[in-house]
């Protein structure tokens, strides 16, 4: 984007309608049942539910790494589709996890999910997990994007994902 381009605002309603529109075409999301909370100027919250196939400890219950890893990375990539003005392909460039316990048995995920810097090349996000009912730090993560701004994306999918307003 030039210095003479303005970008008007996008409200929180329209933040929470393309991270929707985004999340309900990934079909990762659509197998662990990975959903949106909330979205705005900030960031946004994305839950995954306890699901026994989950399950990566038969013993303790715990979910799988794998599945937190998804979560993470599936939310900060949509927190870097609501930080630029219109829709890029924004590959995940680098994703680095520390997982700081293991959630309890039974408990749904929330990942809280912003976008720290936007540069011309690289989008640098963050993201914590944590428990539903007591909030408790399960794992959490900075991530870096590559913006891919010489590639088009497809007209359609652009479209699907910023709705009639892109």
């Amino acid at each position: 984007m030039g210095n003479n381009e303005t970008v008007e605002p996008i409200s929180d309603a329209e933040r929470f309608a393309r991270a929707a529109r985004f999340i309900s075409v990934l079909r990762h999301c659509q197998v662990l049942g990975i959903s949106l909370v909330s979205a705005d100027a900030n960031g946004l919250v994305m839950m995954l539910p306890y699901a026994p196939e989950l399950v990566g400890n038969p013993i303790t219950g715990a979910l799988h790494g794998g599945s937190l890893t998804t979560l993470m990375d599936t939310a900060c990539g949509t927190a870097v589709v609501n930080a630029l003005p219109g829709f890029e392909l924004c590959p995940t460039l680098d994703l680095r996890v520390d997982y700081m316990r293991s959630a309890r048995s039974g408990q749904n995920l929330l990942a809280h999910a912003s976008v720290q810097r936007v540069t011309a090349s690289v989008v640098f996000a963050d993201c914590r997990v944590v428990q539903a009912d007591d909030g408790e730090v399960i794992a959490k993560c900075n991530a870096t994007f590559m913006r891919l701004t010489h590639l088009q994306p497809a007209n359609a999918l652009a479209t699907g994902i910023q709705g009639d307003n892109g």
